[in-house]
């Protein structure tokens, strides 16, 4: 359990920093509380999005990987944070990421800073 909180305050520390770097990845809301409540939102969405439908899309795209060496991972991120935006909206959540090409370079700085996240805090394994 004490993982899974790490996991999700690293996802939502990536997504303020992306939201932070780029103006078209936006969060609105009346007061800070109400952002940091969305943003942890907006993470386990996120994160149950990475665990349910990512696996299955690298399953399906397992040839595009071989092809590209990888590269296509770029593309399966930037799919994956449309899709978490996209539930966003409909569940009321005031996250968006506006084009694809935003979600690609959105997709790169959220891993790369939930890398370094997850590397600094705990993970509850002792």
């Amino acid at each position: 359990m004490k993982n899974f909180v790490v996991k999700t305050i690293a996802n939502a520390g990536a997504l303020a920093v992306a939201v932070w770097l780029l103006d078209k990845i936006t969060l609105t809301g009346t007061s800070t509380g109400k952002k940091v409540g969305t943003l942890l939102v907006v993470a386990l969405l996120f994160g149950l999005v990475n665990f349910l439908v990512k696996p299955v899309v690298k399953v399906l795209t397992f040839p595009l990987f071989i092809l590209t060496l990888g590269l296509i991972t770029l593309v399966v991120n930037a799919l994956m944070l449309l899709l978490t935006s996209w539930l966003a909206d409909k569940l009321n959540l005031s996250f968006h990421v506006e084009g694809f090409w935003t979600a690609v370079l959105g997709g790169l700085i959220i891993s790369v800073v939930s890398w370094a996240l997850n590397v600094v805090l705990p993970d509850g394994e002792d």
